[in-house]
């Protein structure tokens, strides 16, 4: 028997660079099967694994907890005998990419989970500037105050807040980061910008009130004091998710718009087709239809699947329609996103739900399955509730939320009849969409609900 060396990458990372190691899972002279997870990254979206492509030993690890890796760095070389080797030759390897000066002069790693941010997103995202040098970087600020170089070096920051800040030409050794492990983060960035342009002191500009544009800080409270404690830590997700969240419900104005459709036919019409679809691999849910019915209202109000850009003064509608949905997942909840929904049909949206669904909770669900949507629907139907006010997903600029359907009496075709109904909750931002806009999309959503057969008609 021949023996093999076959070196495993990191796949592709959707356009992330400089994605966070969190988790080595395996060590040298370890045997594993194919698809065996070897690291787990965290990206600014979801963590994800690594898996092996092929079956064998380990041979080397080639990253370490708390490093940095982007799409094509080797991982590990994995000792296989020649007939697997062959079988499963490895992917063509993308060039490695070579580590960044700011990432060899930061302080010793951390498994934490800050990373480089996606493309298209609003703060500006770039190669980290070598560490020590002088030249300014294009764009930047020349008229404050010369920058401290090995203050900025020793500064616990990332590449794309080094650029940050030489771009607006602030000196990072006078921020007080707020990030995960005291991290300094775009935000810090701009509060401290923000308070050296009110006229402040700049070293106390960056305060976690400044973050949340001056709000009053809560008050800390030990609560042991009162009684026996648990400290239980957030999820990976949660942690990513929570200051997203919280900056999109500080910097968009929400309003919530509550309707209700009547989706007793649509009901029927599902269990009518539920031994078609069965025969046909698919578990056809409520979900598939409201999605479908989504991409009719997008189509119709095409501004609900808009971006407002960084100025504030246009707007970038898609002219494609990819919606997300939120997933319920062991580890927290994550969106995965069904591109091009407005090309599929009830049948097929149904089958892209049940595969991201499937992967989301199995932990197997790659970033480029998390980007892109222009709106999102979070349904908790099979949990329960009557109404929510769901965050709106930023950059969209709304998010539709479902409850639980309930038998009720409702007057129908001359007298109180038990009809379906849903309830519905859209959020939007009211600086793209106004009150009457909102309530014309959700009368539109309830109508289409109410007559579920066009939802199944093949799409053109």
């Amino acid at each position: 028997m021949t023996v093999a060396t076959t070196e495993v990458r990191v796949p592709d990372l959707g356009g992330f660079k400089d994605v966070a190691v969190i988790d080595v899972l395996v060590k040298p002279g370890e045997a594993i099967a194919l698809d065996s997870p070897l690291v787990t990254l965290e990206s600014d979206k979801a963590a994800m694994d690594v898996p092996s492509t092929v079956a064998g030993v380990i041979e080397k690890i080639h990253v370490e907890k708390g490093g940095k890796v982007s799409a094509g760095d080797l991982v590990a070389t994995v000792t296989t005998d020649g007939a697997a080797a062959s079988a499963a030759p490895a992917a063509e390897p993308a060039p490695p990419l070579k580590p960044s000066a700011a990432a060899a002069a930061a302080p010793a790693p951390v498994t934490t989970a800050v990373v480089a941010e996606a493309p298209g997103a609003a703060t500006p995202a770039a190669a980290a500037v070598p560490l020590g040098a002088a030249q300014p970087v294009p764009g930047a600020r020349t008229d404050l105050a010369p920058i401290d170089e090995p203050g900025f070096s020793r500064a616990h920051a990332g590449p794309s807040a080094r650029r940050f800040a030489r771009e607006l030409g602030v000196d990072l050794a006078r921020v007080s980061g707020h990030g995960f492990k005291g991290r300094i983060t775009h935000d810090d960035i701009k509060a401290f910008v923000k308070g050296a342009l009110a006229g402040g002191a700049p070293a106390a500009a960056a305060t976690p009130a400044a973050d949340v544009a001056a709000l009053p800080a809560l008050p800390a409270v030990n609560v042991a004091q009162f009684g026996t404690v648990e400290t239980q830590p957030l999820s990976r997700i949660q942690r990513i998710s929570g200051p997203r969240l919280h900056a999109s419900w500080v910097n968009i104005p929400h309003v919530t718009q509550f309707d209700e459709a009547d989706i007793t036919e649509l009901e029927q019409l599902r269990a009518s087709l539920k031994d078609k679809a069965q025969a046909a691999g698919v578990k056809l849910t409520p979900l598939a239809f409201v999605m479908r019915a989504c991409v009719k209202a997008l189509q119709e109000f095409p501004r609900f699947n808009a971006i407002l850009d960084p100025s504030g003064a246009n707007l970038i509608v898609r002219r494609y329609v990819n919606i997300g949905f939120a997933a319920d997942t062991p580890q927290g909840l994550i969106v995965p996103v069904v591109r091009d929904a407005d090309r599929k049909d009830v049948y097929e949206l149904a089958r892209q739900l049940g595969a991201l669904s499937e992967k989301a909770r199995a932990g197997k669900l790659p970033p480029t399955d998390m980007q892109g949507a222009g709106f999102t629907i979070s349904s908790l139907g099979g949990i329960g509730g009557t109404a929510f006010t769901p965050i709106i997903n930023a950059p969209e600029v709304a998010i539709l939320g479902v409850s639980r359907s309930t038998m009720r009496a409702v007057y129908h075709e001359g007298g109180f009849v038990p009809r379906l109904m849903l309830p519905l909750s859209l959020s939007y931002d009211h600086r793209v969409i106004d009150g009457a806009m909102a309530a014309r999309f959700t009368t539109f959503l309830a109508q289409t609900l109410a007559a579920p057969r066009a939802l199944i008609e093949a799409v053109p």
